[in-house]
């Protein structure tokens, strides 16, 4: 049935608020039960473009929930997609303010930086790995405006895929110098180890997510396209972070990323 387009405003709102004011909201499907998963994407899209409509640029795009330790945590059987925007990139040189984020977690990436556009419908792993400019160490930190993250696939997707956050590592390595789908990953939060991971927790790939991202938001007018920093998903679950935490995501072949939280 889905949603009119003032519905879909009321949503898109809902979430914006609760951004605003670190007040979480209830689960849209409670709201809105017959919304369906292109409302979600629309309703995302309605903030992206006011977020861009006030100065932020695309800094690239997001799958969340590709990897099996990630559905299950979350409860959901296909992955999600978001938007990185300008304003939610952060530095490894600088503390991340925690007093604008409700519950945040963190998320170890492989990162995928595009030196030429992707194709939308029909891009192929080939694609992916022929576009790549360079794969680089990432954390992506997540966060729900949906209330103790009791999210479901449609809350997640109009929640821009749960993301406020990307910071990438200094390394810089080309695809054809590493295998993809072998990167061990570790996460070290205040000097002790909480994960361990591969690269081919996602998708058994995360070169396939790439393609599967640039195939599912072509439908919606949206590319993927150089120069844009592409999160594939998680190698491990995620991990809640609070107020000056100490975080190291270390991958084989490709470095690391060090963070901490003011």
């Amino acid at each position: 049935m889905g949603l009119s387009a003032q519905e879909r405003e009321e949503a898109a709102e809902l979430l914006r608020v609760a951004e605003e004011t670190r007040v979480a909201i209830p689960p849209l499907v409670q709201a809105f039960p017959h919304m369906d998963v292109t409302d979600t994407y629309e309703i995302q899209l309605l903030n992206i473009r006011r977020r861009l409509a006030a100065g932020a640029t695309v800094y690239g795009h997001k799958v969340g929930l590709s990897s099996k330790a990630m559905q299950e945590m979350m409860g959901v059987d296909e992955p999600d997609y978001g938007h990185l925007l300008s304003d939610m990139v952060y530095s490894e040189d600088a503390p991340i303010p925690t007093h604008s984020l409700l519950i945040p977690r963190v998320e170890v990436e492989v990162g995928f930086v595009l030196g030429d556009d992707l194709p939308g419908e029909g891009c192929t792993v080939a694609d992916v790995l022929r576009c790549t400019d360079f794969i680089a160490p990432a954390i992506e930190l997540i966060d729900s405006r949906i209330a103790d993250w009791k999210i479901g696939l449609m809350d997640t997707i109009a929640d821009n895929a749960s993301s406020c956050g990307v910071i990438l590592g200094t390394e810089r390595v080309k695809p054809d110098e590493l295998d993809v789908t072998a990167i061990e990953a570790t996460l070290d939060i205040n000097g002790a180890r909480v994960a361990e991971g591969r690269s081919d927790a996602v998708l058994g790939d995360p070169t396939i997510a790439v393609a599967w991202l640039a195939n599912k938001v072509a439908s919606f007018g949206v590319r993927l396209e150089a120069g844009h920093v592409v999160l594939p998903g998680s190698c491990t679950r995620a991990y809640d972070v609070k107020p000056g935490d100490d975080v190291v995501a270390t991958f084989s072949g490709l470095g690391s990323v060090h963070l901490t939280f003011a």
